[in-house]
């Protein structure tokens, strides 16, 4: 997994290791000048030398380590910040990373500081027991991982995906109309569909089968959960490796109603 740093990171460690470095030195320099007036020129010489030599010598020594100290332990909090927020076999968002950064853009959007419009989709490999059965669990981690790059390789960059389940992901469209986030479901399941998986040269297709729901105006992410988890009920029941798709979360004015798709 790789940390993206801040570029200024290592700028902010000597930057401060020189101010606080120079602060020291002119108090040095402050503290002694009540004497210097008191000074022979050769002792005066080896007073603003030493002023100088010795908080350079050792302030710059204290303040590096601190300052590469506190780097060290913020490098290790984004580390774990990362790993919290992580499904460890997919590496995409984990069920509370992704309900939380969902719920997040609601309240922004009910506040209209953002689009108050987008969908949420809830995607579920088919049959994928079977597949553990037959293959073994390694391979059905491997057709997860699958599925879940497959996912993100259709989505844009502001687009959320998340595991919520043992074989269900979800994702999340801000900002996206109806017929956009229809047509990303829609190339998600044929993508899934056409992927090659062939664990030990043994073809596997996979599908998948989509419930999702479009927004516009005020809602939150349990209401919209709940349309699309129904939708994907509904696409299950219906023979799977479709899409069912609402285009208006509940309570909402229709936006065209159900779309079922093969």
């Amino acid at each position: 997994m790789q940390i993206d740093l801040s570029p200024t990171s290592w700028g902010r460690v000597v930057a401060v290791t020189v101010a606080g470095t120079a602060v020291c030195i002119a108090a040095a320099f402050f503290v002694d000048s009540f004497n210097f007036p008191y000074l022979s020129p050769e002792a005066l010489w080896r007073a603003q030398l030493t002023d100088l030599l010795l908080p350079l010598v050792l302030a710059s020594s204290f303040f590096f380590f601190l300052m590469w100290k506190m780097r060290q332990l913020a490098i290790a909090q984004k580390v774990l910040a990362v790993v919290a927020a992580t499904d460890s076999l997919t590496a995409v968002f984990n069920r509370g990373a992704f309900s939380m950064l969902v719920e997040a853009y609601l309240e922004q959007a009910r506040s209209h500081s953002v689009v108050n419009a987008g969908a949420l989709l809830i995607v579920d490999a088919d049959h994928f027991k079977s597949v553990n059965d037959r293959l073994g669990h390694d391979c059905g981690d491997q057709a997860l991982k699958l599925i879940a790059r497959t996912i993100q390789g259709q989505l844009r960059g502001a687009d959320i995906v998340g595991r919520i389940g043992g074989e269900e992901f979800a994702v999340f469209l801000p900002g996206a109309d109806p017929s956009q986030s229809w047509l990303v479901a829609e190339t998600i399941r044929r993508r899934v569909r056409e992927a090659e998986f062939s664990p030990g040269g043994r073809p596997c297709p996979l599908s998948v089968s989509i419930g999702g729901v479009a927004f516009s105006g005020p809602t939150t992410y349990a209401e919209m959960f709940v349309v699309a988890d129904k939708h994907l009920y509904k696409a299950k029941s219906n023979g799977r490796n479709q899409v069912s798709f609402e285009t208006a979360a509940a309570g909402d004015p229709p936006g065209g109603g159900p779309m079922t798709v093969h």
